[in-house]
C-alpha cells in the first residue's frame, strides 16, 4: 500500500514538473512574441522621435542660426520652448493613453509631430521657429511616457532593464545617426531646389516619422487584456505572469481610477518623488547632448566634420547602455547603486574637464561622461517602472509620466548651461553638471536602501 502511495506521489510530482516546464516554454514563446511586436516598433519610433527633437542642434551648426539671425540666447529659447509644452502635457496625455488604445493614440500623435517637423523647413524667423517647436513639444509629450507605460505593462520586473536599454539605445543611436544623416543631408542637398541643407534636414526626417507612424499602427500592441494581436490564451498568460510578479495588470473587472484619483495617489507616494528627483538630475545633465556638435566644433573641426565627430560619443554610450541593461536584469535589486556608480564616473569626468583644457583630453572625457549619463538614463527608467509595478495602471501612468515630465523640466535650465560666451572652456555648464551628478549619487544611494527595505516587507 505504501509503495502504491509513493508511486502515486512520484507520478503527481512528475506531472506537476511537466506542467511547469510546459508553462515555462509557453511563457518564453509569449515573451518572444511580445518582443517581436513591441521592441523593433518602439525602437524605431523613439529613434525618429529623438531625431526630430534634437535635429535643431545639427541644423544650427549647418547654417540655421546664421540664416535666421539667431543669437546664442535665442537659440537657447528655441530649445526651452519645446520642453514647456512637453512637460505640461505629459501627465494628461498618459492618462488618456491608459484609457485608450496605444496602437491608435501613439501613431496619430507621431504622424502629427512628423508633419510639424516638416513645416519647420519653412521657418523664416525666430518667432516662427518658436511656435513650431511649441507644437512639436505638445505632440511629442505623449510619446515617451506612453512607451514607459506600455513596457511596464507587458514585462516582469526582472525583464525590464534589457527592454528599457533597447528603448534608450534608440535615443543614443539617433544621436549617432543624426550626425551622419545631418552631415549627408546638409552637405548633399544644400541648395537643392533653392533650399538650404538645414531645411532639407527637417523635411527628410519629418517625412520619415510620418511614414513609420502609419506602419506602427499595424504592429504596435495595446495593453495585455485588450491587445487583438494575441490569442485569448496568450492574453490570460500575459496577465497572470505579471500578477505573479506583483505587477498590476488591468482586466475587465479592475476598477478604474479617475484622473484626479490617479494623480492624488501618485503624488502622495514617496517613491514618485524620490525617483523624480534622481531622474531630474540625469536628464538635466544629459542636456549636454544638445551641445555635442557645438562642443566638438570647438576642437577645430569644420561644421560638417563636427557632425561626424559626435558619432564616437554615442557609440561608446550605446555599449554602456547595452551592457548595463543586460546585466541589471540578473541583479535587479542593485539598480539604484549601479546608477550611482555611473553618475560617479560622469561627475569625475565633468570635474576634470573644468581643469584640463587640452581639447583632445576634453573630447575623451566627454565620451566617458556621456556614457555614464546615458547608461544611468535607461537604468533609471527601468528602476522607476519596476518600483511602480504594483500601482494600479492609471496611477502607474501618472507616476511614470510625472518622473519623465519633471526630468525633462530640468532641460529647460539645462539649455542655458553652455552659452557661446563661455566658449571654449564652458566652465559654467560642466560645473553645474558636476554638482547635479553629486546630488544624483546621494539620491540613488538613498533609493537603493529604502526601496529594497520596503520591497522586502
Amino acid at each position: 500500500m505504501s509503495l502504491d502511495l509513493k508511486r502515486e506521489d512520484t507520478e503527481q510530482i512528475e506531472a506537476l514538473r511537466a506542467d511547469e516546464q510546459a508553462l515555462a516554454i509557453e511563457e518564453k514563446a509569449l515573451v518572444r512574441k511580445i518582443d517581436l511586436f513591441l521592441l523593433p516598433t518602439i525602437w524605431l519610433m523613439y529613434l525618429l522621435s529623438y531625431m526630430d527633437r534634437t535635429n535643431i542642434g545639427n541644423a544650427k551648426v549647418a547654417g540655421m542660426a546664421d540664416d535666421l539671425h539667431l543669437s546664442s540666447n535665442q537659440y537657447s529659447v528655441t530649445l526651452v520652448v519645446f520642453f514647456v509644452t512637453y512637460v505640461v502635457f505629459e501627465v494628461p496625455s498618459n492618462l488618456i493613453l491608459s484609457k485608450t488604445r496605444p496602437s491608435v493614440y501613439l501613431p496619430v500623435i507621431m504622424t502629427l509631430w512628423g508633419a510639424v517637423t516638416c513645416c519647420m523647413a519653412a521657418a523664416n524667423s525666430y518667432h516662427t521657429l518658436i511656435a513650431l517647436r511649441l507644437v512639436v513639444g505638445l505632440l511629442e509629450a505623449g510619446f515617451a511616457p506612453g512607451i514607459l507605460l506600455i513596457l511596464s505593462s507587458w514585462y516582469k520586473k526582472d525583464e525590464q532593464s534589457k527592454r528599457f536599454a533597447v528603448y534608450i539605445s534608440a535615443a543614443v543611436l539617433s544621436g549617432a545617426f543624426g550626425g551622419i544623416i545631418a552631415g549627408a543631408i546638409t552637405g548633399g542637398l544644400d541648395g537643392a531646389h533653392g533650399l538650404a541643407g538645414w531645411r532639407w534636414l527637417f523635411i527628410v526626417e519629418g517625412a520619415a516619422t510620418c511614414i513609420w507612424a502609419v506602419v506602427a499602427h499595424f504592429i504596435l500592441l495595446d495593453f495585455p487584456a485588450t491587445s487583438k494581436r494575441l490569442t485569448e490564451r496568450e492574453r490570460e498568460l500575459a496577465i497572470s505572469r505579471l500578477q505573479n510578479d506583483n505587477v498590476t495588470a488591468r482586466t475587465e473587472d479592475t476598477p478604474r481610477y479617475t484622473s484626479i484619483q490617479a494623480l492624488s495617489a501618485s503624488l502622495r507616494n514617496w517613491r514618485t518623488w524620490l525617483l523624480t528627483a534622481g531622474y531630474m538630475v540625469i536628464v538635466g545633465s544629459s542636456t549636454l547632448s544638445y551641445f555635442y556638435p557645438t562642443l566638438v566644433k570647438g576642437l577645430g573641426y569644420t561644421s560638417h566634420m563636427a557632425q561626424y565627430m559626435v558619432v564616437p560619443i554615442y557609440a561608446v554610450a550605446f555599449v554602456a547602455v547595452a551592457c548595463t541593461g543586460y546585466f541589471m536584469d540578473k541583479f535587479p535589486q542593485n539598480r539604484g547603486i549601479v546608477i550611482a556608480a555611473w553618475l560617479t564616473l560622469s561627475m569625475i569626468c565633468s570635474i576634470v574637464v573644468c581643469v584640463v583644457y587640452n581639447f583632445t583630453a576634453r573630447y575623451v572625457l566627454l565620451v566617458f561622461m556621456a556614457a555614464g549619463l546615458w547608461a544611468s538614463n535607461g537604468l533609471a527608467l527601468s528602476y522607476a517602472a519596476s518600483t511602480f509595478g504594483s500601482m494600479p495602471q492609471e496611477v502607474r501612468a501618472v507616476s511614470l509620466a510625472f518622473v519623465n515630465a519633471m526630468g525633462n523640466l530640468a532641460q529647460i535650465y539645462g539649455a542655458y548651461l553652455f552659452p557661446s560666451t563661455d566658449a571654449p572652456k564652458y566652465l559654467l555648464g560642466f560645473g553645474v553638471i558636476s554638482g547635479m551628478c553629486a546630488f544624483g549619487i546621494i539620491v540613488y544611494v538613498i533609493a537603493h536602501v529604502v526601496v529594497r527595505k520596503h520591497s522586502t516587507k
